[in-house]
Parts: C-alpha cells; structure tokens; sequence
C-alpha cells in the first residue's frame, strides 16, 4: 500500500517539515537530560497524587481526575516493556515511575522540582531518575502509545549507558515506537537517495540540521539505519552494544566490539542497498505501480464523465430556458392579440349591391296603384324611387 501512496506524496515531501507546525517524530514529548534534569536527591510524593498501582517493573502514581486512564495503563505497560527488551536485548534496571494528570495544570504539578516540563511538551521523561510524567488526556488520544514508548526509549537509554549519539537515540526511539513505518520517512529518504544527499552520521552524533527538510531526513535516515542493524545483528548483537557502551567507551569504540566492525564499515554497506529500497526501481518493479496507474485511468475517467455530465445538464437547462422563453413569448402575444380585440371592434364588412337589389326586389310589396307613375314628386318637387335604397 505504501507504493500506492508514495508517488502522491513525493513532490511535496520537502515540504512537509516546514508545513507542519513541528519537525520532529514527537513533538509533544520530551526528555530531560544533561542540566535540565535535576539531581538525584530522594524527593517527596507530590501532593496531588492520592493513589498509586503496582507491576513488576513499574509504579504509577494517579491523581483523582487521572485513575480511570492509570488502571488502562497498568493493564497493558508490562508488555510494552517487554517489546523494548525484544530490541534492545536488554532491560534496564529498577522500577519506573510513572506520574499521570490530567491537563496541564495537573501535568506540571507532577514535575520534579527544578524540572518543569516545557511548555510545548505533553509528556517528558527524566531518565537518571526513571520517572515519566504523562498527561492522561494525551494518552487517550491516537498518538498516546507513541508518546509513552518515546518516553520509556529515553529512559531506557539513559539507565543502559551515557553518551549515545543523537542519531541513534532518534533512531532506536523511532523503532521502539513504530514511528519508522511512514510515509514520511519513504518520501524524505526516496528524494535523499535520488538527490545523493543521505547525510553521513557522523555529522548526526551530536549536532542536528537546522532546514525543515534536512531535520525530516535526519530523523528517517536514523530510523532506517537502526533498524537495519537491529536486523542483520538481532537482540543478541544489539543487546552486546548496549553493554559495551554501559562500560564507558565511546559509542564507536563499542560499536566496533559488539559488531565486529566499524560504523563507516557498516554504513557504507547500508548505503548500498538504499537504490533498491528507496530509489526508483522498488516502484517500476512493483505490482503495487499497475494497480496505481489503474486507480489514476480509473479517476481520470470518474472525473472525465462527471465533467460530461456536468455539460450534459448544462446543455438540458439551456434548452429548457430556450422553450419556457418562447412560450412565454407566445403567450404574452396571444394576451395581447385578445386585449386589442376586445379595445377595437371590427369594420363592417362591404355588402354586394346586386344582392342588395335583389333581396329588396324579391321582399319588397309593390306600390299601391294610386301612386301610379314610376317615379313622382315629393311635396318638395324631387323625384323618389318607388324601391327603398340602403343608407
């Protein structure tokens, strides 16, 4: 499916650091360390805690808004630790504290003193201590599981050695959280194998990039190459690393011991195989790019008859506004046609002389006989037909 996926996202992969409002796997968790962390002196219960739960490798301490969230997590902590101890080989020391709230107002007052979280965080872990402050309504949401494993890689680096480069404290946390299994992680490393820009981790032991980008890359690449050599060396050879590095030795020195050969020897040979797993062929030789291809003609066709159609109504309404418009215009002219009609009565119409002259001849009762003469006078001397005319 991450095939599926990839050729959507790589274009905008550079973009994804500067676009998102963090750059690391875990923004909102934290782990205090060197001077921010406070000394090891005995420290009080704090005063919000009013109970606390037991298991054999933990202690959770609860306040009254934060039981509910305490007891889901003593049922499900034990075996969160144990997938660390299949990585890792080893398990660190002691029993872990772990302090939970709710809000922020709760979450700060479950600090140590001298140790307050800072602002952004929503979780933060004193490793020296193996004490973990937890925000209940962080861990109710999707990103809950990845905070505490985040939190507990810290600690457990922290009590199995000192001085671990940053890129594979990154790097381990990111494969004991499942944080390497990203699409982000593919696109950023897929651009750096095309571009040639894989950094070399010696530049990643203690200073980290400052460009959004080059920080997304940091991040994939330690995830890619610890769980490289978790893979080829196994618990057993990454568990000898831990306590080669747990004597003091500097962590290449160590390196060396546990894996029978140098840092530059085993990245060089990782870099080799990153062509075939980030470059362009796992994709050309991948069935998983037919089935992409198919969803494109399959969308493009979607969107080519939605756009068919969309003319189609188009075209229908036009015409419909066509016919209602001549049909409006017709009638409008037939009201006017009947208006006139009743304004204005008609002519008559011209009558025929001849028929006239008929139908009064035929009707028409003959003079009496004492009018005698066809033609006589009036009493004012003018001559009358003896047949009535039409006036």
């Amino acid at each position: 499916m991450r095939h599926l996926l990839l050729l959507l996202t790589l274009l905008l992969s550079p973009l994804v650091g500067a676009q998102e409002g963090h750059l690391g796997p875990t923004p909102e968790a934290g782990h205090a360390n060197g001077g921010v962390e406070p000394a090891m002196v005995p420290l009080p219960r704090p005063a919000l805690v009013v109970g606390e739960l037991s298991t054999p490798r933990f202690r959770i301490l609860y306040t009254a808004k934060a039981e509910g969230s305490a007891r889901q997590l003593a049922g499900t902590i034990e075996s969160v630790r144990n997938s660390f101890v299949g990585v890792l080989g080893r398990d660190w020391p002691g029993v872990t504290e772990l302090r939970v709230g709710v809000g922020r107002q709760e979450f700060e007052a479950l600090a140590l003193p001298g140790g307050a979280p800072p602002g952004w965080a929503v979780a933060l872990a004193y490793p020296m201590h193996r004490i973990v402050l937890l925000n209940a309504l962080t861990m109710a949401g999707p990103e809950g599981q990845v905070t505490l494993r985040h939190e507990l890689a810290h600690v457990a680096l922290g009590q199995l050695g000192k001085k671990w480069p940053r890129w594979f404290q990154e790097g381990l946390a990111q494969n004991l959280t499942g944080e390497n299994f990203s699409m982000t992680h593919y696109a950023a490393l897929f651009n750096a194998v095309t571009q040639e820009k894989v950094f070399r981790f010696e530049h990643l032991h203690d200073a980290w990039p400052d460009l959004p980008s080059d920080v997304q890359l940091a991040y994939a690449q330690s995830a890619a190459f610890v769980a490289w050599l978790s893979a080829k060396h196994g618990p057993a050879g990454m568990g000898r690393l831990v306590d080669e590095v747990a004597t003091g030795q500097p962590f290449e020195q160590a390196f060396g011991k546990a894996f029978h050969s140098s840092l530059w020897v085993e990245e060089l040979e990782w870099r080799e195989g990153l062509a075939a797993r980030y470059g362009w062929l796992p994709l050309t030789t991948s069935t998983s790019l037919l089935w992409l291809g198919a969803t494109g003609l399959v969308v493009a066709a979607y969107v080519r008859r939605r756009q068919q159609k969309a003319v189609k109504l188009a075209e229908m309404e036009e015409q419909d506004a066509a016919e209602e418009a001549a049909m409006r215009a017709a009638f409008e002219a037939e009201i006017a046609q009947q208006q006139q009609e009743l304004l204005v009565p008609p002519l008559p119409q011209p009558v025929d002389a001849t028929d006239v002259t008929d139908t009064a001849s035929a009707d028409w009762p003959e003079a009496p006989a004492a009018r005698g003469a066809e033609h006589e006078e009036d009493e004012e001397g003018s001559p009358r037909p003896t047949k009535p005319t039409l006036h």
